[in-house]
């Protein structure tokens, strides 16, 4: 049961809450032990609220899950793990994140209650109104980013990077619509009523749209930002955003990726090397330059 329980909490959906290290990162307070420890503290709190997410929405997708070609094989879908175990067990990690997250600091605490009934409305209601589901997933993002700059004084945070992750994150959840809508075909309706609401050329649209305009938005960031060295160094790291979002958009369309994005970032070679060049330039252009 406890294997289960683990499963529904989905750890490997953790690798969306790095980006509570953004603030970290790019004030340059990295290699501040202070800032760095509470901000590994609320990256852990992060993890531990979001699970509950996945939890309550598992319990409210069970029947439609049990129609799904994959999701069929979820704990609670497949019966191998309780309703009232779940039920508890995200109950139990609410009251558990959100008293340890006001020992961080009140503002951190608020950031995660939003969170958590922006999430509780989406999987209610709002992840069956087009548009409206993605930007829904586009605010989970943002919000993990200001997660970050509440944990730890600021001083240098660009509104820039707000910009760049609300299109980034519209981006990979108009391709993660795509890829369920192409994986499910004439039955896509059937298993997520929202998809009704798309086509594929629509969302090649929407697609082309965002991923044009986060590259043009993390351009700008890195050349006209306050934060970011005087020399434009930072303007280097641009090809390793271009290419990732090309990557990303080639296995949506060749291979028929992209329904779990997280699942690209832990298996995707080429993908992964991408991101670590990327980060690597930050790191040394932020704190060697």
């Amino acid at each position: 049961m406890l294997t289960a329980l683990l499963k529904t909490m989905r750890p490997r959906q953790w690798t969306k809450n790095i980006f509570i290290f953004a603030a970290l990162v790019f004030d340059k307070q990295l290699l501040n032990a202070e800032s760095f420890l509470r901000t590994l503290a609320g990256f852990g709190l992060f993890c531990l609220i979001s699970s509950s997410v996945y939890i309550f929405n598992d319990l409210a997708d069970v029947e439609a899950d049990r129609q799904h070609p994959e999701k069929k094989n979820r704990p609670i879908a497949a019966g191998k793990l309780p309703v009232s175990v779940a039920w508890v067990a995200g109950i139990g990690l609410v009251i558990l994140t959100l008293g340890l997250a006001f020992l961080l600091t009140p503002g951190f605490e608020a950031v995660l209650v939003i969170y958590f009934l922006i999430n509780m409305a989406y999987s209610k209601w709002l992840k069956h109104i087009p548009i409206i589901d993605v930007m829904i997933i586009a605010a989970g993002f943002v919000l993990r980013v200001h997660a970050g700059v509440t944990l730890i004084q600021v001083e240098r945070f660009s509104p820039w990077l707000y910009v760049v992750m609300t299109l980034l994150s519209l981006f990979l959840g108009f391709g993660k619509r795509r890829a369920e809508l192409a994986l499910l075909a004439q039955g896509a309706g059937s298993h997520r009523k929202v998809l009704d609401g798309y086509t594929l050329p629509l969302l090649d649209q929407y697609i082309m749209i965002v991923s044009g305009t986060t590259i043009v938005a993390y351009s700008l960031y890195t050349f006209s930002a306050p934060n970011v060295p005087q020399n434009d160094s930072m303007m280097l790291t641009i090809p390793f955003v271009v290419y990732t979002i090309f990557r990303y958009l080639y296995l949506i369309e060749v291979t028929h990726a992209g329904g779990a994005p997280e699942e690209i970032l832990l298996s995707d070679r080429p993908f992964q090397i991408a991101m670590i060049l990327w980060a690597a330039a930050v790191l040394a252009i932020f704190y060697l330059s």
